[in-house]
Parts: C-alpha cells; structure tokens; sequence
C-alpha cells in the first residue's frame, strides 16, 4: 500500500502564510484551474484521504464537497462532532497513526493520500509515508508555515521524476 504525501509549496518551502492562507497559492495559477498538474491522475489513484482539522477547516469554507466518492479521515483530538452538513462525508480518528493505516490497508485501501502540513510531518516521522509529491510554485514568501518540520533523522529520498509546466511549477516525485 502507498501512503503519499501531495502538496505544494512556495520556492522557498512554505504551505501557507502564517496567519494559514493559501491566496498565493490562487494567485500563482492563473490558468483559472485549466491546468491540470497531474492533480486528476493523482485523485483518481487514491482510495483515501487523511487529514488533519486544519485542513479540514479549509475544505468546510469551499463551496461544495471536493471529495466525493472517497473515504475521508479527520485526525484530531480535538474535534469530536461532525457537523450535520457533513455527515456521511468524513470520519474522526484520533489514535494511532500506525493503527490508522493498517486499518485502511485492511479495508482495502491501496493509496492513502496526507494532506496538510502537521499531518505529513506527523505521517513522516511515524515512518509510514512511502512517496512524496510536490510542486514548488515560482513564488518567496519569505515567512509562512513550512512543510517540513523538525525530523527524528535523516530520511532520504530516491528522485523519481520532474516535471515543469508553463507557469513555471515544477513537480517532483520521491519515493522515501
């Protein structure tokens, strides 16, 4: 089973600003969502999708469900209600990471996608991320919230592949 971090990041490694926006990220695509990235392949390849309740709050403000069709785990111990418009789209899970994962793998889940910052550097230093995804948008903010946190040791990756796109992203896969 896979479980694979995908995201993007500025050039100089942020998810976000500090106060959480991603409006740079918006700004930055100015194809209108036209452009593809790889995005649709790498959503078709997934069976689930593990986040934290940061992200989640994000996903809550858009305006319609993006994850139909896919199983969806909120971690959080802090979060213990679905709200009612979201029942049936999420469940919360609050123990293990390790026992998370092999859950899914039991269900049959043969690609768990982590999304969010705190969950893919819990997810990397829990050893359970086997491949990595990211786009590095052409972009400095110069302070903001990194993707990667402090780690428990070196963890090294084997380049898979690149690729650059019109508007200047470049998407790199690794395999840890």
């Amino acid at each position: 089973m896979k479980v694979s971090a995908y995201t993007a990041t500025s050039l100089d490694g942020y998810i976000a600003r500090p106060n959480g926006e991603i409006n740079w990220l918006i700004e930055a695509d100015k194809s209108g969502g036209k452009e593809d990235y790889g995005d649709k392949e790498f959503f078709d390849s997934i069976d689930c999708i593990v986040m934290g309740r940061n992200s989640m709050n994000m996903v809550m403000s858009f305006p319609e469900w993006p994850y139909k069709a896919k199983r969806v785990v909120v971690l959080g111990k802090e979060l213990k209600e679905i709200p009612s418009q979201l029942k049936d789209k999420f469940e919360i899970f609050s123990g293990s990471l390790i026992k998370l994962v092999i859950e899914l793998k039991n269900n049959g889940c043969k690609r768990i996608y982590i999304d969010g910052g705190k969950t893919i550097q819990s997810f990397i230093n829990e050893d359970l991320i086997t491949d990595i995804k990211i786009t590095k948008i052409p972009v400095l903010l110069g302070e903001g919230l990194p993707l990667y946190g402090k780690t428990e040791h070196d963890i090294n990756l084997k380049h898979i592949e690149s690729k650059t796109y019109p508007r200047g992203f470049v998407k790199s896969t690794y395999e840890i």
